[in-house]
């Protein structure tokens, strides 16, 4: 289940921080890593610092967008320690986050975000998650290094790995039941788009009544056979659409 836990760094400017961070990984167990757009990779700066997880480092695979490094993952949470007006659901505890993401794993991808070292994650990329988490700190002084952020993460995802009841991993969960990839997801929101487009509910681009959507849906969590029931009213009211 580990395996299926991915940590994803979103344009990595020093190479160190990418070693650092494949050793806070292995100490808990997760090799899975996702680089976007790094700086610099490979570097031998981030194989030194990895200090026994190299093929952590070496193992990593390099994608240009983050949507692609998550479209197979059911669950998407992205590290913010900034207050955001989007509406996306938010763990105020990595904790609580942990066990939602250990449950998901079960059956399928899920990956962890981690944005650049001077400012983090754009409000574009946590669009393309379904969850928000934040690090308690000293509102002092609430700075943590990027690696040091994945630590505290990895962490609690083992630790609620180790504790989880065994009673729910008994038996995979039918495939209807489980949650639906950040794929197909985007394929519901463009195609609601069109629809929307399409029927004049919207005139014009309206991206802030779009994320609202997308947060009402982040919210409900529909399972596969959910949003294959919405995607067939949308089908629906097309043909209705062109029919008339």
């Amino acid at each position: 289940m580990l395996s299926n836990i991915r940590i994803v760094l979103v344009q990595t400017y020093h190479p160190g921080n990418i070693g650092a961070s494949a050793r806070a990984m292995k100490t808990m167990g997760l090799t899975d890593l996702v680089l976007v757009n790094p700086r610099c990779y490979p570097d031998s700066e981030a194989s030194r610092l990895a200090a026994g997880a190299e093929d952590v480092v070496d193992g990593a695979r390099v994608v240009t967008s983050l949507e692609e490094a998550v479209a197979d993952c059911v669950q998407v949470v992205g590290a913010s320690a900034r207050l955001r007006s989007l509406p996306l659901p938010h763990f105020d505890e990595p904790e609580a986050m942990a066990r939602e993401l250990v449950s998901h794993a079960a059956d399928d991808p899920v990956a962890l975000v981690f944005g650049r070292e001077r400012f983090g994650l754009t409000n574009d990329e946590i669009r393309c998650c379904s969850h928000q988490v934040s690090i308690p700190a000293n509102p002092d002084y609430g700075i943590l290094n990027l690696s040091q952020a994945v630590q505290v993460l990895a962490y609690e995802t083992f630790k609620a790995w180790r504790l989880r009841p065994e009673s729910e991993f008994r038996h995979s969960r039918p495939a209807e039941e489980r949650q639906p990839t950040r794929e197909q997801l985007d394929h519901f929101h463009a195609h609601l788009s069109r629809v929307m487009q399409a029927s004049g509910f919207l005139t014009q681009p309206h991206a802030r009544t779009e994320a609202q959507l997308q947060a009402l849906f982040a919210r409900a969590q529909p399972n596969r056979k959910e949003l294959s029931l919405l995607r067939g009213l949308l089908r629906s009211l097309e043909e209705s659409a062109t029919g008339d």
